[in-house]
């Protein structure tokens, strides 16, 4: 039922679409296409430049960048591993 009836709204759509856009001459299709890549170029570029130049802007507060610290180790290793297996007490 619902169904049918959504085929029904986009058949009525479509007839309404078709019936205004065939009365337009091949060059005002073209002007109208044009037109409309323009526009949503606009927006779109617009858009994108808005958000990077707002990115991190919150409030007036600029993105902090904080640096890593150094790992803190549970004990500080003074020789490699390889040198301590290495090491033979031959006495």
């Amino acid at each position: 039922m619902i169904k049918k009836k959504l085929t029904a709204v986009r058949d009525w759509m479509e007839d309404g679409l078709r019936s205004l856009l065939g009365q337009i001459t091949p060059d005002g299709r073209i002007i109208i296409i044009l037109v409309m890549l323009f526009v949503f170029g606009a927006g779109s570029i617009y858009m994108t430049v808005s958000s990077i130049y707002n990115m991190g802007k919150k409030s007036g507060q600029e993105m902090q960048i904080d640096h890593i610290k150094q790992l803190e180790l549970e004990y500080q290793q003074k020789a490699d591993s390889i040198n301590q297996i290495n090491r033979f007490d031959y006495e």
